[in-house]
């Protein structure tokens, strides 16, 4: 398929504009929502120049000096990944670890073809975890980042789909990539693409939907579910994965039945033994349904919703240094704020976070409910005591970090 069938965009350059609009579509956010996110793919041309972001220079400093270890990195080669063992080994004195990066041996695999995969880089790499966190607080859709590395004319992965969404952005070199619809729409986490692996293989031999080679700028949104493949050009290729873990309706529906669950717990008539024989346990079916269908209309899973969201995320980075100068340092005058990304939530006297929960006498409740808009207070306005407290649980952070 050519470009412009495949929503082929060249961008403005939009000021003011969210992370989605000024650096990977130049879509306004309700016009991505509305006609492309979940349904179709998207190729933008020249998105935004990523060279603040990761780089080759980045690629090096991560695997010859950072120390990394496995799972932060793995390698591909011929559509297989190559074992731990052949490219790792012990860190050497004063580190008791034996399974950090070797580069040694990384470098004789990546010369003789292999696809270097650095995952989990929002946690490893400054730039790319600001990115991600911009993005995510944007979608309301947590997102990750791995960057593959490819040796020009080699091919990492062979066809296959991902269970999120993703954003590619080229940042170095050129890869072609071959992009096909769905066989198994809107998978879920637990349906991956090996479940379908024969209708991806047939799938794969048909018409590509996009055949395109994306040059350092480009980005390709694929939802969850499209088979896609990709392989170098004459050049080494450097691209990074912007991984949306979306929420499901189906994610909601297992709230609300853990919800209702508990609630039948509690219910004397739901936990009482089935009736003797056969036939009878059968007809009991009828009235335990109705139960369960009652239980469902009222629960209220809105905590267990909050809960799981804290779970799949981690807050804004934290500097031990600054925090105790904050500590140490604090007046009246001293600025503070919410810190990021916490999922903060005020439940009737408690304040449930990323870092555990607080309880609050009633005196301290007003401050509590200002500091949720994350604007920035004063540790007078909220109360000295108050605010040493939340900074020593990690909750509150100096306004300039």
């Amino acid at each position: 398929m050519t470009d412009s069938r495949a929503g082929y965009r060249n961008p403005a350059s939009p000021t003011g504009a969210g992370i989605l609009e000024r650096r990977l579509t130049g879509l306004a956010f309700e016009d991505f929502a509305r006609n492309v996110w979940s349904r179709t793919a998207l190729l933008t041309r020249g998105a935004s120049d990523f060279s603040d972001v990761f780089g080759a220079g980045a690629v090096d400093e991560l695997i010859s000096r950072r120390g990394l270890r496995t799972p932060f990195l793995r390698v591909a080669k011929d559509g297989a990944v190559v074992p731990e063992s052949s490219f790792t080994s012990p860190g050497g004195v004063g580190a008791t670890v034996s399974d950090q990066l070797d580069d040694t041996a990384l470098w004789r695999l990546f010369a003789d073809g292999a696809t270097l995969v650095l995952q989990a880089l929002h946690r490893t790499w400054a730039p790319v975890g600001d990115l991600c966190a911009a993005l995510g607080a944007e979608l309301g859709h947590p997102v990750q980042a791995n960057a593959y590395v490819t040796p020009s004319q080699n091919q990492g992965f062979d066809e296959h789909y991902d269970v999120h969404d993703v954003f590619v952005v080229q940042i170095q070199g050129s890869k072609r990539w071959l992009v096909h619809e769905p066989v198994h729409p809107d998978p879920l986490r637990e349906q991956p693409w090996t479940d379908h692996r024969a209708a991806v293989a047939e799938a794969a031999k048909g018409p590509a939907y996009i055949d395109t080679v994306l040059e350092p700028g480009d980005v390709l949104y694929l939802p969850r579910g499209w088979l896609h493949a990709a392989r170098a050009k004459g050049e080494v290729s450097v691209h990074l994965t912007l991984g949306v873990h979306v929420w499901t309706r189906y994610a909601l529906a297992e709230q609300l039945a853990e919800a209702a669950l508990a609630a039948l717990r509690e219910d004397p008539e739901t936990r009482a033994s089935l009736p003797l024989g056969a036939d009878r346990a059968e007809r009991a079916l009828d009235a335990v349904r109705a139960r369960l269908t009652a239980a469902v209309a009222e629960a209220d899973a809105t905590a267990l919703i909050h809960r799981n969201r804290r779970g799949q995320g981690r807050p804004a980075p934290l500097g031990p240094l600054s925090q105790l100068a904050a500590v140490e340092c604090l007046d009246p005058e001293s600025p503070v704020r919410l810190r990021e990304a916490l999922e903060a939530r005020l439940e009737g006297a408690r304040l449930r976070t990323r870092v555990g929960w607080l309880d609050f006498p009633e005196t301290d409740l007003p401050a509590v409910s200002r500091l949720l808009d994350g604007e920035v207070r004063t540790a007078g306005d909220l109360g000295l005591a108050l605010a040493e407290r939340l900074l020593r649980a990690g909750v509150l952070v100096p306004a300039g970090q």
